[in-house]
């Protein structure tokens, strides 16, 4: 079984640790290769950044008209590879083929937008802004920057970040989850058949240890993050004790709002797609269901007959959803279950004991409904992360708001409605950074910030588009004076 190497200075090399992990297709159990953990991976890291810094240097001072002529080859190349790599990303964490391809399309869109960097990082010129004084403020590289990625988009998160890094004249060092490293690896020989300089782009593997030594290197300007909230915050708070510049993306309990005067079955669909949707394993999962008013009888009965339809199995046959990353993960979501029931709720679905012929050992749940869950309990507080929707019913739209903005969470709230008063009303009042009307995950086209808010993100700047782009240049203002030479008497 081979153990992965890492990518530094334009080359693969085995890892200073002899520590590893395994990674685990989780439909299977079956063993997809070997990964370097532990404290000697630190070393890994120290080289990985003395590289980039070097190729830094070298790749701020090309013009960056120039930089994005990799990013054509590099979306041609994603383009040309899309299958493989879809492959690789429903073989490691489980996700549906579709779900794997639809991964890589947005992946492939970040690089588009971030083409654009020419146009992007422009800065502004005000001429004589004082008598024979001109004043401009000019964007700049940032430096060495890094990522640290999640295992539920091992594709498609790390370009939020890498192709607004590199187009802006930064070196950029990714650390992917150790549980889900192997699409990193496809997507860096890719990279390896680019003219870059050697170090420019680095992929490091680890846990903790890797992290902390990014977080801990003088050298790394920037980190950007995505995963659990309890995580985020540690990032942002030590990064930021480090003086680094950090975007540290965060969990989530996404609501969904279903007014009386919605659409019923196409409602019923959207939500069943978002609730289940890569396993509910997708920081924009439709988790917590409000039906308002007196509708809620019909709106129940066509979503049950939603989500019974749905098939569940290995992610590269012909069904709707596959399993969740691992056993543990699989443990956890079902002791949530039990707690929601413990705390009153009632199940209209039970997804505990999945069995998929074939596929016997692997982290299947079927898609679970809870419903009546408890408002003053824990579980309606709880992001679990796997394919359960808490169905509650509330009276009005103002309850539901007041419901929603009490939340800790701010990642996602959405409205199902035909009418434009409760529609204008509810994106103008609810406290999260996305919002969808009758859309049942409002994922950010890469033309836009993927911009969480409350404990859903830790920050100022967020991935993609625009923010990218400020994100990983800072700023410089000068100011000059230019005497008229020629108008002096001599």
């Amino acid at each position: 079984m081979n153990t992965l190497k890492n990518y530094i200075d334009g080359q693969w090399s085995t890892s200073a640790s002899k520590e590893t992990v395994p990674v685990y297709n989780p439909a299977n159990q079956e063993v997809l290769a070997k990964v370097p953990i532990g404290h000697e991976t630190v070393k890994d890291v120290n080289r990985a950044v003395e590289a980039a810094h070097r190729a830094y240097k070298e790749w701020s001072n090309v013009p960056v008209i120039k930089r994005v002529q990799v990013l054509y080859q590099l979306k041609s190349l994603l383009e040309e590879h899309r299958e493989a790599l879809a492959v690789i990303i429903t073989n490691e964490s489980g996700k549906t083929k579709a779900e794997s391809l639809g991964e890589i399309q947005r992946a492939i869109e970040n690089v588009e937008v971030a083409c654009g960097t020419p146009m992007l990082m422009g800065g502004d010129v005000i001429e004589d802004i004082a008598t024979g004084i001109d004043e401009m403020m000019i964007r700049q590289p940032l430096g060495v920057s890094a990522c640290i990625t999640p295992f539920n988009f091992p594709g498609m998160i790390v370009f939020w970040f890498l192709p607004y890094a590199i187009a802006t004249g930064n070196a950029f060092i990714v650390k992917p989850s150790e549980k889900v490293p192997m699409t990193m690896m496809k997507v860096f020989e890719l990279i390896d058949t680019l003219d870059l300089p050697k170090g420019l782009v680095s992929l490091v593997h680890g846990g903790k240890e890797s992290v902390d030594g990014l977080l801990d290197h003088p050298l790394v300007r920037g980190i950007s993050f995505v995963g659990s909230t309890p995580v985020a915050r540690y990032i942002y708070s030590k990064g930021t004790a480090n003086g680094k510049r950090v975007q540290a993306q965060g969990g989530a309990k996404n609501p969904v709002v279903v007014m009386p005067d919605a659409d019923m079955e196409m409602s019923a669909r959207i939500i069943a797609d978002s609730v289940y949707g890569c396993a509910g394993q997708r920081c924009l999962a439709a988790s917590t269901i409000i039906a308002v008013g007196d509708e809620k009888e019909e709106f129940k009965d066509s979503l049950f007959e939603m989500v019974k339809k749905r098939t569940t199995g290995y992610g590269l046959d012909n069904v709707d959803m596959g399993p969740v990353i691992s056993p543990e993960s699989k443990e956890r979501i079902e002791g949530l279950i039990q707690q929601g029931i413990d705390e009153g709720a009632q199940v209209l679905l039970d997804g505990r004991k999945a069995k998929i012929d074939g596929y016997e050992k692997g982290n299947f749940l079927t898609p679970t409904i809870l419903e009546n869950v408890s408002l003053d309990k824990e579980l309606i507080k709880t992001e679990i992360f796997g394919p359960v929707m808490s169905l509650i019913s509330m009276k009005s739209i103002e309850e539901a708001l007041k419901f929603v903005n009490n939340g800790s969470y701010g990642n996602m709230a959405c409205l199902f409605t035909t009418n434009g008063a409760n529609a204008r009303k509810f994106r103008n009042e609810a406290d999260a950074g996305n919002i969808g009307i009758n859309i049942g995950v409002a994922a950010p086209m890469a033309q836009f910030p993927f911009s969480g808010w409350k404990d859903s993100f830790f920050g100022d700047l967020h991935g993609q588009g625009k923010h990218a782009i400020e994100f990983f240049t800072q700023t410089k203002v000068v100011i000059e004076r230019w005497p008229n030479i020629w108008s002096r008497k001599f």
